[in-house]
Order: structure tokens, then sequence, then C-alpha cells
């Protein structure tokens, strides 16, 4: 038996359709209101944001959506990617519980934004936009949408969060290499930027102050639109690309999940994976836990509200029904960038709500305890947002090396660290600090919320 069992997919296998669950849940989520009004938002109040082929998908009634041949093409540089038993972590956990991962690190920028960056890029250039603006963390999805921009010949604009600014240069160079336009956030190129820094100067930044520069920056130029890496329902379905070809994996490896796991910032990663496994869940073939994992630092899902709040901090967006910290809220700066986001994912946030996801939150240094653990097994040095995952799958296994249950645990691995070293670094030198929000925090950050939630 070999250390590490891989299950690969042909091309002629890869999805040739991204899923929607919306039709399937038993319920329909909320609908995204207009802040002026009060009113479900219409296609026209998105349209100076997005082209019109994302915004029929982001409100779109049907299962499945074709993908356009041109993304295919592009797809197939690194999709289907591989599906691995973990069975080095297993023995070194000496647990009777069989660990799967889906890899996504093995896309161009090393991450699972290409997945969407591709045919956000597609559908923009198909619609005549020259650029798109767009705001990252840890630098992932700004590396990702660079890429796919150069693919389609669309130029790219990116707001940085400040605090993953300085800690990630070389994502910042990445983003550059492909054509990239890169400003730390906040910057003082916008009204919103500019606003935050002239009441906190050293601001570290935030998700939110990054998304309304970003915005702003698109609607106020014809010709420029906006591109979301998470949260949005259209973003996740492309991402399902991701959970359709595990269950194809599953049947070559003659095996179902008992617990499937999955890190949470906006829920784009954690969408796509389990999106197809909870089709099948509500159909009765399958029927797995699947858990939701945030950091202890931002933890919208475990600390926050189920309320109507801004997709950023300047309330330049739609209302969204989301669990959330409030858009004023700012994160420490924890090394999982991809992380600090003060919402979640209306979609995902109405499955919670609904029951048929539970979640947790975890501190980043038992996060990069379970990072090590795993690179020191199986050979890959995961990214700090999978960290959160990966230390919940560790946490289920000692459970089952306790029970004595053989359980089988997956996980998506949705990036590898090589560009984030400088967080191994510190959590190896023992310099990395846990931070756990106050219920005070909380409260206060709580109190922005619009009036009518």
């Amino acid at each position: 038996m070999t250390d590490r069992t891989k299950y690969l997919l042909d091309e002629s296998e890869m999805p040739t359709a991204w899923y929607n669950i919306v039709p399937d849940l038993p319920a329909p989520p909320p609908p995204p209101l207009h802040p002026g009004t009060g009113q479900p938002v219409g296609p026209d109040d998105l349209a100076p944001l997005f082209p019109q082929a994302l915004i029929m998908q982001e409100v779109s009634g049907d299962r499945h959506v074709d993908i356009p041949g041109e993304v295919l093409d592009v797809y197939r540089l690194w999709r289907p990617s591989p599906l691995f038993r973990a069975r080095r972590l297993e023995r070194a956990l000496d647990t009777p519980a069989r660990i799967y991962y889906k890899y996504e690190g093995v896309s161009p920028v090393g991450s699972h934004k290409a997945n969407t960056a591709v045919p956000q890029a597609f559908y923009n250039a198909a619609e005549g936009v020259t650029k798109l603006t767009t705001e990252t963390g840890a630098g992932q999805w700004g590396s990702a949408l660079a890429f796919a921009c150069s693919v389609f010949g669309v130029d790219c604009e990116v707001w940085q969060v400040r605090a993953s600014y300085d800690q990630k240069p070389y994502r910042k160079i990445m983003m550059e290499t492909y054509g990239a336009v890169v400003h730390p956030s906040p910057s003082d190129i916008t009204n919103s930027g500019r606003a935050v820094l002239a009441e906190h100067p050293d601001s570290t930044g935030s998700l939110g102050i990054a998304i309304s520069e970003a915005v702003e920056m698109a609607a106020g130029d014809p010709s420029a639109r906006y591109a979301l890496g998470s949260v949005l329902n259209h973003v996740l379905m492309h991402q399902t690309v991701i959970g359709e070809e595990a269950l194809r994996q599953f049947e070559l490896a003659e095996d179902t999940p008992d617990v499937i796991v999955g890190c949470t910032g906006g829920g784009s990663n954690f969408g796509g994976l389990v999106f197809p496994f909870l089709r099948e869940k509500l159909a009765g073939r399958i029927a797995p836990t699947i858990r939701a994992v945030e950091p202890a630092a931002c933890p919208s899902f475990t600390r926050g509200v189920y309320a109507y709040d801004f997709g950023d901090t300047a309330g330049l967006t739609p209302l969204l029904k989301m669990h959330t910290l409030g858009h004023g809220f700012i994160p420490d700066p924890i090394h999982a960038g991809g992380l600090r986001y003060h919402g979640m994912s209306p979609l995902l946030s109405h499955i919670v709500e609904q029951g048929l996801v539970e979640a947790v939150a975890i501190p980043q240094n038992e996060c990069f305890a379970a990072g090590v653990r795993f690179a020191r097994s199986e050979g890959i040095v995961p990214a700090p947002e999978p960290t959160h995952a990966l230390a919940e799958c560790i946490r289920e296994a000692l459970r089952c090396k306790e029970s004595g249950e053989q359980k089988v645990i997956l996980t998506a691995l949705c990036g590898h660290a090589h560009l984030d070293l400088p967080a191994y670094g510190s959590y190896l030198a023992g310099e990395m600090v846990d931070r756990e929000l106050t219920q005070h925090e909380v409260e206060q950050a709580l109190k922005g919320l619009p009036a009518m939630t």
C-alpha cells in the first residue's frame, strides 16, 4: 500500500456545468435588499458592478449552468484536480479514520480562486469590459483574478488589505507579474480609503474596506466592473467543480465521506466542496456531517448575528442577509488573510440557519500546528486558510482514535503556502499570538448594523 493514494480523473470527466444548490434547498434564501428602499435588488441595480451574464447566474433558478468552452479550455490547465488519501497523516495520528483531501493548490496561482476568476474575467471581456477592480486579503484571489485577466486581455486593479500587503510581499509581486496594479488598503486614492485613514492613520485594513475602495472605483468608470472572490451566489456556484469532481473520485475510491470539513471566510472554498455533497444528502443518498471552520479572531458564524448588513465598510453594496460581525468590524491581522471578512456568504449563512451545516471556530496557533503536522506527513505546506479545516480534521481523527470509529473524513486543501511562509516563520519562532474577541468587542461591532435589521 502506498503512503499516499491519489485519485485522478481524465480531462473527459471534468464537469461541464456548475451546480446551483438554491433550487434544491428546503426554502429559498432571503434576497439582497436595496439600502435606500429596503426592496429586493433587481438586475438593473447590479448592472454598474457586474456583467449581465453574472447577474443572471446570481439570481438563477436553474440547477445547472453550462460552463463556456473558453472557460473549460483554461480550466484544463489544472483540472480535474487530484483527490488524495492522507495515509501518512492517518499513521501519524494513529487513527482508524480515513482522511481524504481535495487539492486545489495545483492551479497556476496555487489556490481554488482561479475556478471563479476565469469565468468572471471571461464574461466581463465578452461584454466589452476593459478593466476589473477587486479586493484581496492574503492575495490568492487577487493573484487569481490577475491571472484570469491576463488570459482574456482585461486590465486588473487590486486593493490588498494592508496587513496582508505588508505580511505577504510576494503576493503583490505575483499579481504585478500577471499585469495587475496593486494598492494597499486603505489607500489615499479613494474617498472610502481616505475616510478610514483620516480616522485611523495606522489602519491594518479589512476586506470590507478594500471592497469599498474597489466598488467605488468600478462604479465611477463606465468601462470597468467589479469582481468578487467569494460571498455571492455565482462565485460559490463556479467553485462547485471541486465537489462535483470529488464525488466522482470517491466512486473511484469506493468510499463515502462521513464528515466533510472546510474553512470559511466568505464561503467560496467551502461551498464549492460541500454543495454537491449536500445535494446528495438532501436527496437521501448519503448522510455526512458537514462542518465549517472559521478563525476565532473573526467568528462571524459562531459569534456574529444573522441579519441584513452591508458587504463593505462604506455601505456601498446592497444589504445581504448573512452571519455578520458588523460591516465596521476590523479583524485582528491574523495570518489567514483570506478569512478576515466581517460577514459570511448569504447562501451559506442561510444553509447554516436551516441546520444543514454546523460551524466551529479555532485559534490560529492550533491551525498552524495542524499545518506543520500535515506538511511533515503529507509533504504539502498548506496555506493558512485551510489549516483551519485541517485542525478540525485532526480533532475529528483523534476523536475516532478514542472511540474506535472508522469515519471517513474529507476536506478541501484550497491552496499551498509557498508565498505564505513568513506566517509559518512566525509560528515556528513562537511569535504567533492567539486573539479571541471579548463579548464587549462583539457587541460594539454589531452596533453599526443597518436599522432595518
